[in-house]
């Protein structure tokens, strides 16, 4: 069937909408994505919310709207009719992740979405998999061994989005997954307070600074670092503990900080890997900054690419994960694991919105 992903990440930037052709297992052909900013006033107001404070219902309602319009725009673009698309996989945005009080929370209104789009919706993918103990993060890796077959393994997929997560893929398709630390949320947060950019472009700013090294030590004595997977974060977690490391520094002295802290967590995650990978691959806003790849390098010791490298398409995975994932959730087939997010057996999730149109049943197996 066709499926439309949407999603919004941590990294706050925009929404990225993809159109997937699958069964939920194999995947038959990727079509047409895009990547729509948020306006500024509405990042704002989205970042408010953070934490599940202030009008969250009305920035739910916002946000749904413009999700819609994304998805519009998309079909309209790729030339598909919203009647050829079976599923709308809808993640919505996180603004409160404590999986250790068995709560997560993912704001989007999935029935407003369908009414909207006229076109079935799954939404709230977290969920089921919390409420019976599972982290909830990360939700890609079934998607990330879909794509990597017939890749040689190990293999490591990192997304540096607003959070770092780490999908290791065994020769034999097994899985391990877990939030690696931060991903570009520290990054963009300083960018932001210090040049009034929400990002450090190319890495520019890090690049014109000095990493403090006792900085990293000490980063790196945080017990999440210990902690075995599997295991996830909030995209603010790090953040206290982070910015009194960089206190003080300058503006690209901090930035390049936060970008060795960042990398550092990454390849941390490799001492938990059941075996060295051969290889990673990074899709997330993060491969495009030079100097947060180079600081990979520099602490792996096989090769470091972007997910372009194997021919995927980094800046559209995560939509395209939710698309993959809403026909699975619709065929009742798992999409979080044991070694994934730590619950003690496959487990579906999702809430599906249908709408008053009936959907064409040649579209699902």
């Amino acid at each position: 069937m066709l499926a439309l992903g949407l999603m919004s990440g941590t990294s706050l930037d925009g929404i990225d909408a993809a159109l997937v052709e699958t069964d939920g297992d194999k995947i038959g052909a990727m079509g047409a994505r895009r990547t729509t900013p948020y306006p500024g006033a509405l990042r704002d107001r989205l970042r408010a919310v953070l934490g599940g404070v202030g009008d969250v219902a009305a920035v739910e309602r916002e946000i749904t709207l413009f999700h819609a319009g994304v998805a519009r725009n998309l079909l309209s673009e790729a030339g598909v009719e919203p009647l050829a698309v079976g599923l709308i996989g809808f993640h919505g945005h996180t603004i409160l992740h404590r999986p250790d009080q068995r709560r997560t929370w993912q704001i989007g209104d999935g029935a407003l979405l369908a009414a909207e789009t006229g076109i079935d919706v799954v939404n709230d993918f977290r969920a089921a998999d919390v409420a019976a103990g599972g982290q909830g993060a990360p939700l890609v890796p079934a998607f990330h061994r879909a794509l990597a077959g017939g890749l040689p393994g190990p293999l490591a997929v990192l997304n540096l989005g607003g959070v770092g997560n780490v999908t290791w893929i065994g020769a034999d398709g097994g899985l391990l997954a877990f939030d690696t630390g931060p991903g570009n949320a520290l990054i963009d947060d300083w960018a932001l307070i210090h040049t009034g950019r929400p990002v450090d472009e190319d890495g520019a700013l890090a690049a014109a600074g000095r990493a403090a090294a006792a900085a990293e030590r000490a980063f790196l004595d945080h017990p999440y670092f210990a902690c075995r997977p599997p295991k996830s974060l909030d995209r603010d977690d790090f953040r206290q503990t982070a910015m009194a490391l960089v206190a003080g520094l300058s503006p690209a002295d901090g930035a390049a900080t936060l970008t060795a802290l960042t990398a550092a967590a990454a390849a941390a995650a490799a001492r938990h890997f059941p075996r060295p990978s051969r290889r990673w691959l990074v899709c997330g806003g993060g491969r495009r900054n030079p100097q947060l790849m180079a600081a990979l390098r520099a602490r792996l010791e096989v090769p470091v690419e972007a997910v372009e490298a194997v021919g995927w398409d980094g800046d559209a995975m995560e939509a395209q994960a939710f698309a993959y994932l809403a026909v699975r959730v619709w065929r009742g087939l798992p999409i979080t694991f044991p070694e994934t997010t730590g619950i003690d057996r496959p487990l579906t999730g999702g809430r599906i919105h249908r709408t008053a149109t009936p959907l064409a049943t040649d579209q699902f197996p």
